[in-house]
């Protein structure tokens, strides 16, 4: 006021509030809640968040915390990225009893909001408040950790997946629906296929369970918790899950038998639009992973067909296109007609891989290292070492980015194979990806 000439009034009138509440804050007569900050702040001519600092020093830091000023103020927090602020809050209130429920709540509002590194703050926090108790809000805690870790970091992915599976069966059991379809996607992204047998069976259990309880009780009378999806969605899900752990150990049969029971959701009575979508989606799901499972097993003659079916579908263009190299390399086939069918989508998958309709990014960054190793190998069978080693490289920079260290030790010994055919360019390339590698080891 002294350096801008004004008076009280005028203080308030730039900060819209009444002169009135502005004299008890001044003289230190009132409590000043966030929203009198923000609007003080602005007058001051600073960015709201200016003084977060010294609020927690001077305003929270209380005998006795009062939660109705902190959570709107740990909630502007969040909406600014001021994460040590929030630490430092919470590291007041966990001295303090009672306030993990109402960390909870607030966590919960944050993840949905998407804030996911605040709310973090808060569920890291609660659940060493109760790590001692077998309890359903620790086990959430847990699950919202594993979600919030999820990135582009497969090795992280993998530890965040690891820590939480032990709490998976602590959650309400309409809730272990979605967590066990999250654990078995991240299993499945990493390509580690007993631990996707394990929770697609668990799924696949628990779904049908659930399944048979929503046919016993009305749902909607009854005011009753539904799961994310149809429950009859994550049975069939589960069998999907199984079909790929069978395709994965080269047995086509079994992976067949299981689409087969995936494909036939006939006893499925509901006609709502979401049913009718989810049957659709598995339906179509069902007739690309016959093509996939007989093409592997060795029945080129599927080969026009499927590529009939993804050519039409843009979100299975990514898969398609994996499985038909994948079948090439296996079965010694020429696909150069194909490849150069999709010349443009390879091109733009090159780019920037990006996912489309149901698959999620995790999936489809797999998919892609997995793609352009199989694509480098296709090509130095042919000898053509040019395009081998574009899509080596390729994948080898993918792979050191997402951090999979078993792609990155394929791509090296790819390398190694093929080193005299290539050229000073691609020499240095690959010796400038190793230095990261090397640099992200150290």
């Amino acid at each position: 006021m002294k350096d801008h000439d004004l008076i009280l009034s005028d203080l308030a009138r730039e900060a819209g509030m009444n002169p009135g509440t502005m004299s008890s804050i001044i003289n230190g007569n009132r409590t000043l809640s966030v929203d009198q900050l923000d609007r003080i702040t602005k007058a001051m001519g600073h960015p709201v968040g200016y003084y977060y600092e010294r609020y927690v020093s001077e305003y929270l830091a209380e005998a006795n915390p009062n939660w109705r000023r902190m959570s709107p103020f740990l909630h502007n927090c969040a909406r600014l990225n001021k994460l040590d602020c929030i630490h430092e809050v919470v590291n007041l209130l966990m001295d303090k009893l009672g306030y993990s429920e109402s960390l909870f709540e607030l966590a919960e509002e944050l993840f949905h909001e998407k804030m996911y590194q605040a709310a973090a703050i808060l569920y890291e926090n609660v659940a060493v408040s109760e790590k001692k108790q077998y309890s359903e809000r620790l086990a959430m805690c847990q699950y919202r950790l594993f979600q919030t870790r999820q990135g582009d970091n497969q090795e992280k992915n993998y530890e965040a997946a690891v820590q939480f599976e032990i709490y998976v069966e602590r959650l309400d059991e309409i809730d272990q629906l979605e967590a066990l379809k999250d654990l078995a996607n991240t299993y499945r992204s990493l390509r580690k296929w007993d631990k996707v047998e394990l929770f697609a069976k668990a799924l696949g259990d628990k779904a049908k369970i659930q399944y048979k309880l929503e046919q016993d009780h009305d749902v909607k009378k009854e005011n009753l918790k539904k799961p994310v999806s149809p429950s009859f969605a994550y049975w069939a899900f589960s069998h999907l899950l199984r079909a790929e752990v069978c395709e994965a150990h080269k047995d086509y049969e079994k992976a067949l038998q299981h689409t087969y029971t995936y494909a036939d959701l006939s006893w499925v009575k509901e006609t709502d639009e979401i049913t009718l979508e989810w049957k659709k989606r598995y339906k179509e799901w069902s007739e690309a992973n016959t093509y996939v499972n007989k093409l592997h097993a060795g029945e080129v003659g599927v080969l026009a067909d499927y590529v009939a079916f993804f050519s039409s579908r843009k979100e299975e263009t990514l898969p398609g296109l994996d499985n038909v190299i994948e079948a090439a390399n296996r079965h010694h086939l020429n696909v150069d007609n194909i490849l150069k069918q999709f010349e443009t989508e390879i091109l733009a998958l090159l780019d920037k891989p990006e996912c489309v309709g149901v698959y999620n990014q995790h999936f489809i960054i797999e998919r892609y290292v997995h793609f352009t190793c199989e694509l480098a190998v296709y090509y130095f069978n042919k000898s053509n070492f040019a395009d081998g080693f574009t899509f080596l490289l390729n994948c080898l920079e993918k792979s050191t980015l997402i951090n999979n260290k078993s792609y990155i030790i394929k791509c090296m010994r790819l390398y190694e194979s093929y080193q005299e055919y290539a050229s000073t360019d691609t020499k240095t390339a690959y010796r400038n990806l190793i230095n990261e590698v090397d640099k992200d080891e150290t």
